[in-house]
């Protein structure tokens, strides 16, 4: 039981965190917010696998860039990645991608009936490099990653997991209609959400 009441509490906190995005004039704002918001996104990368090799593979992956709250997080995005995974093997030879996080995975588009391609429910498209984070930042990743995903800790030993982060070089907001805004990542890093 009382762990049913923390549950709906958390929830209860996410939709009024939610609830209160920054306006579109923020761009910059909008970005460290939804992805502050999001649980997971969308990575493409260039695929190295015989058949599709540098053709675009996009893959679903968890990520994050701070404990879940209103303190809002690092505007970093972390992963927890393995070398067994097939989109790891595309960066190991190109390490460039892109990473999308929408909106529409929290409750903020569905309260509002938003469709997940309708401009209002925003998303963010993150271009730049995954790279594996050195030792002085990976317990910061493993505090952000393994706060909001915390069956990580359990996964499997011999997959050696490895935390690596989202270098990010440019990023495009679309929030409101009149097309995608560009935030350059020094805009970016410095707003909080």
């Amino acid at each position: 039981m009382a762990r049913l009441l923390l549950l709906c509490a958390a929830s209860g906190l996410l939709l009024v965190a939610v609830a209160a995005i920054p306006p579109p004039e923020e761009a910059a704002r909008m970005a460290r917010y939804v992805l502050h918001s999001c649980d997971w996104g969308a990575l493409a990368t260039l695929s190295a696998q015989e058949g599709l090799r540098g053709r675009p593979f996009a893959n679903i992956f968890s990520l994050s860039d701070g404990p879940p709250g209103p303190c809002g997080g690092s505007g970093v995005p972390y992963l927890y990645l393995t070398d067994m995974e097939i989109s790891v093997q595309d960066l190991e030879v190109n390490s460039n991608a892109s990473l999308t996080v929408s909106l529409a995975q929290t409750p903020y588009c569905r309260k509002h009936r938003y469709d997940p391609q309708n401009p209002l429910c925003a998303h963010i498209i993150f271009v730049g490099s995954i790279v594996k984070v050195n030792d002085s930042e990976a317990d910061l990743a493993k505090k952000a990653l393994f706060s909001r995903h915390p069956e990580m800790e359990s996964w499997p030993k011999d997959h050696n997991w490895f935390f690596a982060k989202f270098n990010i070089t440019n990023i495009w907001v679309l929030d409101y209609f009149g097309g995608l805004k560009i935030v350059t990542p020094e805009e970016y890093y410095s707003v909080k959400p």
